[in-house]
């Protein structure tokens, strides 16, 4: 009995040194990669790195991500100096999601175009030609919107592009005062996917302006039923967004 508990107190005080020594060598390493992460934080806050991606990354993870833009773009603003060409695109995005400065969004989309030509950019993964859609249609100028869209589906075709292509197309000639071709535009969206709430909301403000108020009645009722697959981001707000209340609202003054 004694010889067991001999072996299994050996068999403890060894695991105890194993465990020792891992937190020992963990402590170590841990603290040795917070000095690094330090040193690396102040090379780039001393602009003496020169690899555009350190400033890109800083400016997102540090910056950018909390909602620092000011601060974000100091950083951001040197990885595109370094390199424009892999920066710019998103930089512009920012511009057109976050902050909603259109004209500065668009330069920079349309420097990162010059930059290649033959070639059909995206920016943090979309379509340069909707983002610069997007831009004109914060800025109220439908008719360049409507052409950078009208753009977008020639470079990807009609059954590639993103849905909402279509949606600011018929929300770009309702506000032109085109309620047939907006309703057309719209309608082209629903042929994607049925469950486009944009669109019957749209096609419902098109008819009511048109005076056939069956048909503004039908299609309210179809964005409220589809209210759920509207476009949505927790991190973005779109300029095309709708929410159930002015659904609801415009339901009740339909029906008045």
């Amino acid at each position: 009995m004694k010889k067991f508990f001999k072996i299994v107190g050996a068999i403890i005080g060894i695991i105890l040194i194993l465990v020792i020594g891992i937190a020992i060598y963990g402590y170590f390493k841990g603290k040795k990669m917070i000095e690094k992460v330090k040193e690396n934080s102040q090379r780039i806050e001393n602009f003496e790195s020169n690899n555009s991606k350190d400033y890109m990354e800083y400016s997102v993870v540090k910056f950018n991500k909390a909602g620092d833009f000011h601060t974000g773009f100091i950083y951001l603003n040197k990885a595109v100096e370094l390199n424009p060409s892999s920066h710019l695109g998103y930089r512009g995005w920012i511009r057109l999601r976050k902050i909603r400065d259109y004209d500065n969004a668009l330069s920079d989309f349309n420097q990162l175009d010059s930059l290649t030509p033959n070639f059909v950019d995206t920016a943090w993964g979309e379509n340069i030609d909707f983002l610069r859609g997007e831009c004109y249609f914060g800025k109220k100028d439908y008719k360049k919107a409507i052409g950078n869209f009208n753009l977008n589906i020639i470079n990807n075709k009609e059954d590639w592009v993103d849905i909402h292509t279509f949606v600011y197309l018929g929300l770009c000639e309702y506000e032109l005062g085109n309620y047939k071709k907006a309703i057309s535009e719209f309608e082209r969206a629903l042929k994607q996917s049925e469950f486009t709430p944009e669109s019957y909301f749209g096609i419902a403000k098109a008819y009511k302006k048109l005076g056939e108020i069956e048909k503004a009645n039908e299609n309210i009722l179809n964005a409220e039923k589809n209210i759920a697959y509207k476009r949505n981001d927790i991190y973005n707000e779109f300029l095309n967004e709708i929410y159930l209340s002015e659904i609801l609202e415009f339901k009740k003054q339909l029906n008045k």
